[in-house]
């Protein structure tokens, strides 16, 4: 009867309370959990340089894998407050339909049928990228036209290997797939020798090419023509709009940030700037955090902790040679463009 009584009580205090009070989420399920946990769980290869590798140090580093910390940054006010998930090209999609992550940022090409089958959408491009070749510079290959019959190593359940197959379907080419799963792996396979080439996006054979140290880099090629285009970047569940819409204007906050030359290191002489579109990215005018469910210093944070988009890549990608192109500001050429910040 006791423990009636007190549930009764309780019950009552929560009738009579203010409804802000009853009910402080942020009206996204996935926000709430990962508040509620303290920490984001951000899916990620591991295994790419560039984007996701550990250091020497064991840290995480890499243009997606800072990502993962904008994120945390915005949300949780703390961008070390991330857990990275390791997956592969086989398990990735079904860590985030399974709720085992909350993002997938993990150099995931964006198309249809990924989109409309998975259960899963694509809230924003990190990268634009395509699919090429690399071989063996003494093999006096230039293009891929020069592949008939070669054997290629791929990874299977990657969007590559459809890549393969139709190119060399529409060319009326011959060859023979070498299927391995692991990135490390099918890198280590192409080394010894089991296949003529190694397809995968553009990014990630510059990746590995790199890692090789510039004395044994250049006994080997990345065909320059692009058999297939695409973007990747991050993935979240259907049916949590508001997640969606925080793992998507996160992005274009970067992208904002950079078009307006607001960088980390800049922030606080930027404080009392009188630019309105600054003063709304850094939360000082207007409430651009609330129409997230999130705090207004959000963009801040993400901008002070991780930077801006122009300032991961050049910690992250201009290291391996790869140079801005299609992954330019729209207002320099490129495509990563951000809508108005309002």
């Amino acid at each position: 009867m006791r423990r009636l009584r007190l549930l009764a009580a309780s019950l009552c205090l929560l009738l009579a309370a203010p409804a802000g009070a009853q009910q402080r989420t942020s009206g996204s399920a996935t926000v709430d959990a990962i508040r509620g946990r303290g920490h984001l769980l951000c899916g990620v290869s591991g295994e790419i340089a560039g984007f996701s590798l550990s250091d020497s140090r064991g840290e995480m580093r890499g243009l997606d894998a800072d990502y993962c910390r904008a994120i945390a940054a915005a949300v949780l006010g703390d961008a070390a407050r991330v857990r990275f998930v390791n997956l592969s090209a086989q398990n990735r999609f079904t860590a985030l339909q399974s709720g085992e992550i909350d993002v997938l940022i993990r150099n995931t090409g964006w198309s249809l049928t990924r989109e409309a089958n998975l259960g899963l959408m694509f809230a924003a491009t990190n990268f634009w990228d395509g699919t090429t070749f690399i071989v063996r510079a003494d093999a006096g290959v230039t293009s891929p036209a020069q592949l008939d019959g070669a054997t290629v190593c791929v990874r299977p359940g990657t969007s590559t290997e459809l890549d393969l197959a139709d190119y060399f379907r529409t060319h009326k080419l011959r060859f023979t797939p070498v299927l391995i799963g692991g990135v490390n792996e099918v890198q280590d396979a192409f080394l010894a020798g089991r296949c003529d080439a190694f397809t995968t996006d553009a990014s990630q054979l510059a990746g590995f090419r790199w890692r090789l140290g510039p004395d044994r880099a250049k006994a080997y090629t990345i065909l320059p023509q692009m058999i297939s285009t695409g973007p990747s970047g991050s993935m979240v569940r259907k049916g949590d709009d508001r997640w969606f819409d925080v793992v998507r204007w996160v992005h274009f906050a970067l992208v904002t940030a950079e078009a307006l030359g607001v960088r980390s290191a800049d922030l606080p002489k930027l404080e009392e700037s009188s630019n309105p579109d600054i003063r709304r990215l850094l939360g000082r005018d207007g409430s651009l955090g609330a129409a997230l469910g999130l705090d207004g210093r959000w963009a801040y944070e993400a901008i002070r902790q991780v930077g801006n988009y122009g300032e991961m890549w050049e910690r992250s990608i201009t290291p391996m040679g790869i140079e801005r192109g299609p992954n330019a500001l729209w207002t320099q050429g490129g495509l990563q463009f951000a809508p108005p910040m309002r």
